[in-house]
């Protein structure tokens, strides 16, 4: 009996030991994992990063989830997550208290309107633009199309590609009522297969399948957005809590560091920071 009690004195107080290390932050599970959730525009880019660092940090786990920018800015500032991914600033969201976390920007990624390649249509004014996502022009006749209905696709709420294209596009008009999709990949194969349908995309999701527009003849492509050119752009930001773990702060550096600025940045389709011309704040005014 006295050595049964002994034993589960001692195993009470190892359970104790632990609490306390894991309560003060030094518990080394916690700081071998790594958790990042949000922008879809991004998940691409993170997700790979991730696969190539932990190749080299062997027990380190990074988990990379999508789910929209305002989900991995709620759940960071939740403290769910490690990193909330983000096309938008913070202070753009709803909710979000931006001064309590850090901003890490880690690329830019160009948004264009994409359609179906039975519209008719490669180029449109940004002031038709703005009537099709009102709903004010229904026909693709009506901006030199074929005749055919137009289908609007958008983006959920919270949504940070739709937070870009809204303030870059509508200038404060409400879109249409619509139907809405979370992510750039489902919005990709709605456009491809839906006759005389128009939404939105990151570069890095335009392919064969569908077709992107020009507006007002300026090109969707790199080197107008780094001028802005191209207006319908935004930062891929990493926001962090204030204090990180030294695994958190190394993966940030690798996120900055030139292999993959100059590497995977550029193969994905986004912007390497370094090459742009111009910068923007959260007040969405361009600073040359």
């Amino acid at each position: 009996m006295i050595k049964i009690k002994k034993l589960a004195i001692m195993t009470s107080a190892v359970l104790f030991a632990g609490t306390v290390l894991t309560a003060c932050g030094v518990s080394s599970a916690s700081n071998d994992k790594i958790t990042a959730v949000g922008s879809t525009a991004l998940q691409p880019l993170v997700e790979e990063a991730a696969n190539d660092y932990q190749k080299d940090h062997k027990g380190l786990s990074i988990t990379v989830q999508g789910g929209g920018s305002g989900t991995g800015l709620s759940q960071l500032q939740a403290k769910a997550v490690t990193i909330g991914n983000s096309d938008v600033f913070a202070e753009n969201q709803k909710g979000i208290k931006a001064k309590d976390i850090v901003d890490h920007q880690v690329a830019v990624v160009g948004i264009t309107p994409v359609v179906n390649k039975g519209v008719g249509v490669k180029n449109i004014s940004m002031k038709n633009l703005q009537k099709i996502f009102e709903g004010k022009i229904t026909n693709w006749k009506q901006v030199g199309g074929k005749n055919l209905p137009i289908e609007v696709i958008n983006r959920v709420k919270g949504s940070g590609t739709r937070n870009t294209f809204e303030a870059n596009v509508m200038e404060g008009h409400s879109t249409v009522k619509a139907q809405e999709q979370d992510s750039n990949g489902t919005v990709r194969r709605i456009i491809a297969t839906t006759p005389g349908a128009i939404s939105y995309l990151s570069f890095s999701f335009v392919d064969k399948t569908i077709q992107s527009l020009s507006i007002d003849n300026v090109k969707p492509i790199d080197k107008n957005v780094e001028t802005n050119a191209w207006k319908i752009w935004s930062y891929e930001h990493m926001y962090t809590a204030k204090k990180v773990s030294d695994n958190t702060k190394k993966f940030l550096a690798y996120m900055n560091s030139e292999e993959v600025q100059k590497g995977l940045v550029k193969k994905l389709g986004y912007i390497s920071i370094s090459d742009m011309k111009v910068k923007r704040d959260a007040n969405n005014k361009v600073i040359n």
